[in-house]
């Protein structure tokens, strides 16, 4: 059994840690629409759109055990502050769950200690999940990417 989750009153708990690299030869975060905005001086923009491919593992180290990958999207929504509307699937890659995906969105307000997302669904063990994640930064920067330390809460009783 993986050490990344617990099952609790009918409710799976999961925590992991997202990576989120802007800035390596190979990343996991990539903007792919730049908006013209000089709004502010982030370098996140209103208009910008990010596409990950993050890799999720049990601890704050990218060479923690793997867990398996969030992939998704972020579009930033706001002309003031950095907030984003962030649509993530959680594919999990090894444990009971692999082969399984939750999916999860939420508004995204990076200036929060702790964003709160919705899960909307899932595929395979998660079909018809509900429940919602938690999300915190444990080490990270808008312009290179980081940490982000997740605990995400799944309603056992809506799974297969």
């Amino acid at each position: 059994m993986a050490s990344y989750y617990t099952n609790e009153s009918n409710m799976l708990h999961f925590h992991f840690y997202m990576h989120d690299d802007y800035t390596s030869p190979i990343p996991t975060a990539m903007r792919v629409v730049t908006s013209p905005s000089t709004i502010d001086s982030s370098p996140r923009h209103f208009g910008d759109i990010v596409v990950l491919n993050n890799v999720i593992t049990e601890g704050p180290t990218p060479d923690s055990k793997l867990v398996g990958r969030a992939q998704g999207f972020a579009v930033r929504v706001s002309e003031k502050g950095t907030v984003s509307d962030l649509s993530l699937h959680f594919a999990f890659e090894e444990g009971p769950y692999k082969g399984s995906s939750l999916i999860v969105h939420g508004r995204i307000a990076m200036t929060l200690p702790v964003r709160e997302s919705v899960v909307v669904g899932g595929t395979g063990h998660f079909r018809f999940a509900r429940g919602y994640l938690l999300s915190k930064n444990y080490d990270y920067s808008l312009a290179t990417g980081g940490t982000v330390e997740m605990d995400l809460y799944v309603m056992e009783k809506t799974c297969l």
